[in-house]
């Protein structure tokens, strides 16, 4: 994972803005009836979370869909194969497959392990000037550190010894550093749908997606769409903008102070494990509950809204379930003002992600290799599960500074941070 600049809010000039503050060693196990016996089956045909494979599975380091699409897995040495397959036998057969394509590599590190090593690399590592990221990375059964500069790298790694950690437990590379990213761009017919513009005072961002929280009808965006990142001002926003439609649509009223403690959260950091917040509608009719503006197609450029998608789904949410349920090399999807749908793979999950030009630290976070550009901060992310139908699975907030990759706070995160939300 990269350090990320936020794609939060692009600042207004005119009709300008800018982006400102996103070795594998097979060793197959026979299976074993007794220990898969004790093993729940997965529950529909969403894939379960890594806590949960961590549970269920002995001996489990990491889980990830191969760039040909193999469902693959690390296991210790010794370990059965048989929990992972009855595990995973719901999400597999939904997607036409056995539990015999199950690729499994040999893992020298336990997953648990390398979570408590991530947040303790975390603590160490993201204090030094050049980090971007840490992860407990499922590709490489590793904890992976991002730098955004060479001479960074011999300083993260004496960091990671300090915490405890073994070398050959430690992956340093080279990576951009994140952004936070701030028209679907006009006007458009009431009631708001999600993805389109929004203007609070002085910047753009885009609308998350609606929910009703407590009866009340809202709409969530990034914790950096507001006039201050963390904590409520009550931030007025507009739809387009303020300047072409002063009437207000809503109100911040929720966005968590960002704190100074927590796992994995670097001493003179301040962290929170979503950018993520929520406005009240003034006028309730506003809220197109469930609906995301859908343009002709992805990754093609086009602003034009042509339809909708509709979400009928939710990523999990749980508290166990942080960094949510989707996982390396699964497709997912952003609408946002800037660039319009654009979608891609996920490439890190759960990664403790440093904001560059400032003190912020996100926990947790989801990278995707997808188009993202300033403005498109708050954007909702889905997955696509058949026709228009989606799964919502977070909240963009920042990218790579060439806009490649972008970076999400997952559902989880974001229900954690702003509290049980209605989304469809």
């Amino acid at each position: 994972m990269r350090r990320i600049r936020g794609l939060g809010a692009g600042l207004l000039a005119g009709a300008m803005f800018a982006i400102s503050a996103c070795q594998n060693d097979s060793n197959p196990t026979a299976p074993d009836a007794t220990t898969s016996a004790r093993v729940q089956p997965a529950q529909g045909s969403d894939l379960p979370s890594a806590a949960e494979f961590a549970r269920q599975v002995p001996g489990f380091g990491g889980f990830f869909l191969a760039r040909d699409g193999t469902p693959t897995i690390y296991l210790a040495r010794g370990s059965s194969r048989a929990p992972a397959e009855r595990l995973l036998s719901g999400y597999l057969g939904a997607h036409g497959l056995s539990t015999a394509a199950v690729r499994v590599l040999q893992a020298r590190y336990g997953w648990n392990q390398l979570q408590r090593w991530q947040d303790a690399a975390s603590s160490e590592a993201l204090a030094v000037t050049g980090a971007v990221f840490v992860d407990n990375d499922e590709t490489s059964n590793r904890v992976l550190i991002g730098v955004d500069r060479l001479s960074a790298m011999g300083l993260v790694k004496a960091a990671a010894k300090r915490a405890g950690i073994p070398d050959d437990a430690v992956i340093v590379q080279r990576t951009d550093p994140i952004h936070q990213v701030a028209t679907l761009q006009n006007a458009i017919d009431r009631p708001v749908r999600a993805g389109v513009q929004i203007n609070f005072p002085g910047f753009l961002c885009s609308v998350g997606f609606n929910a009703t929280s407590g009866g009340v009808k809202s709409f969530i965006t990034a914790s950096h769409c507001t006039t201050t990142q963390g904590g409520v001002e009550s931030t007025p926003y507009w739809q387009p903008l303020q300047s072409t439609a002063p009437t207000q649509i809503a109100t911040e009223v929720a966005d968590p102070q960002y704190v100074r403690r927590g796992a994995g959260c670097p001493g003179g950091r301040r962290c929170r494990v979503s950018d993520a917040s929520r406005a009240a509608y003034i006028d309730g009719a506003n809220q197109a509950l469930g609906l995301i503006a859908r343009t002709s197609a992805a990754n093609n450029g086009s602003l034009d809204i042509v339809g909708s998608f509709t979400i009928t789904a939710d990523d999990c949410t749980g508290s166990n379930n942080l960094g949510g349920c989707l996982t390396v090399g699964t497709t997912v999807n952003k609408v946002g003002r800037t660039t319009g749908w654009t979608a891609g793979a996920i490439t890190n999950t759960c990664v403790n992600t440093g904001v560059s030009g400032s003190n912020i630290v996100q926990l947790c976070q989801t990278f995707v290799s997808a188009g993202v550009g300033g403005g498109d901060s708050g954007s909702d992310v889905f997955q696509v599960t058949s026709g228009t139908n989606v799964k919502l699975a977070g909240i963009l907030w920042g990218g790579n500074s060439n806009g490649t990759q972008f970076v999400f706070s997952p559902l989880a995160n974001v229900v954690k941070d702003l509290g049980a939300l209605q989304t469809h």
